[in-house]
């Protein structure tokens, strides 16, 4: 059972590109991404946080190569992990094209900081031959000198100027396997860069509110940022920036596309704030059956509501659905149709048992 999307978001039409075995852009999917915090060259300890970002649902892997010791150590990482690899370089071009010689799917680079145009063709070169993608990552922190000094200071502009500039290094070696972000910190510069490069490209671009912060304001701040610009279609890719465990940047950014009907995937659960009313206690249960149903992939929507005021409404819209009742005997939902009456000290084993059997139907009828 699912809610019909009051709203259908058409998607701005992008060129499709490949980065490893995730197709970005045009009619695929937006993809989720993240980026290790660990010594890429701790190879043991890269291996298992890109691990953990994939089984939470990351799509695409960022991983940062700052030297040689850290690019070459990609190629023992790759054989570990079955998720598309971005190489995040700046400045050196010997790191990107060792980075694609270790089995590196995409490079994240700035073309304009790389060098002379031999270093940006060895670089294109190597990506051509290790069938690599390329992102051109522009910065409001990072801009060149002289587009700065035109500008006075970071703006749409300037971002958009910097992203068509390098956009073109890359065409002048006739290479277009690329996508693009204008990220800063600032909510609405980030979108009006975006919504101004939209209008200027038709390359996919990945969405991002840089530096966004700790894991609450990050959070809100890429919610925002993001949610406006999905909203008006534009976005291929995405990444929640924040200083925390990069796990929490993947759940956040799939709640987001969830929570706008772009992705389904993972329970989907709805509950109220709990107040005098309800029947249990909402926000304890609530913890536990997320802990408890994170390891199911498919999407389900559960309703949580402590009373009767809007618990059954909710529960007619959801798969499995649970509403307070009198002396803790709680009415449970079926498919928006109730099923029988489940004391407090049952409720989360029964959820949890109905919720993995409408996810077994689920596999059995894809």
């Amino acid at each position: 059972m699912s809610i019909r999307p009051f709203r259908d978001i058409k998607r701005r039409k992008t060129k499709e590109i490949n980065v490893g075995k995730v197709k970005v852009g045009g009619n695929n999917p937006i993809s989720v991404q993240s980026m290790t915090n660990t010594l890429t060259t701790d190879v043991k300890a890269t291996i298992k946080q890109i691990n953990d970002i994939h089984s939470e649902g990351a799509d695409i892997v960022r991983v940062s190569c700052p030297d040689e010791s850290s690019s070459k150590a990609l190629k023992e990482i790759i054989k570990h992990v079955d998720i598309p690899i971005v190489a995040d370089i700046h400045f050196h071009f010997k790191r990107a094209i060792e980075a694609a010689d270790s089995g590196a799917s995409c490079l994240r680079i700035n073309p304009g900081n790389i060098g002379s145009v031999d270093k940006i063709k060895e670089v294109v070169k190597a990506a051509q031959e290790n069938n690599c993608s390329i992102r051109v990552g522009v910065n409001a922190g990072s801009l060149e000198k002289d587009i700065l000094e035109k500008y006075k200071e970071p703006c749409p502009e300037a971002l958009v100027e910097s992203a068509l500039r390098n956009i073109k290094i890359l065409e002048d070696q006739n290479f277009n396997n690329l996508k693009i972000s204008v990220k800063s910190s600032d909510v609405f510069l980030s979108i009006e860069a975006y919504r101004q490069l939209s209008k200027a490209t038709d390359y996919p671009l990945h969405l991002g509110i840089t530096e966004a912060g700790s894991f609450i304001p990050g959070s809100i701040k890429s919610s925002i940022g993001l949610g406006t610009l999905l909203l008006d279609g534009i976005g291929d890719t995405i990444r929640i920036s924040l200083s925390d465990n990069p796990v929490e940047e993947v759940k956040i950014g799939n709640e987001i596309l969830k929570s706008l009907n772009i992705r389904e995937r993972g329970v989907k659960i709805i509950s109220c704030p709990s107040c005098a009313r309800q029947g249990f206690q909402v926000i304890e249960t609530v913890k536990i059956l997320e802990k408890n149903l994170s390891h199911i992939k498919v999407p389900i929507t559960l309703s949580v509501i402590g009373c009767v005021v809007n618990g059954p409404g909710e529960a007619a819209m959801t798969d499995v659905g649970i509403t307070g009742g009198k002396k803790g005997n709680n009415m449970l939902y079926l498919s928006g149709v109730q099923s029988e009456k489940v004391l407090s000290s049952d409720m989360i084993e029964k959820i949890v048992s109905e919720v993995e059997k409408k996810a077994s139907e689920f596999e059995k009828n894809k």
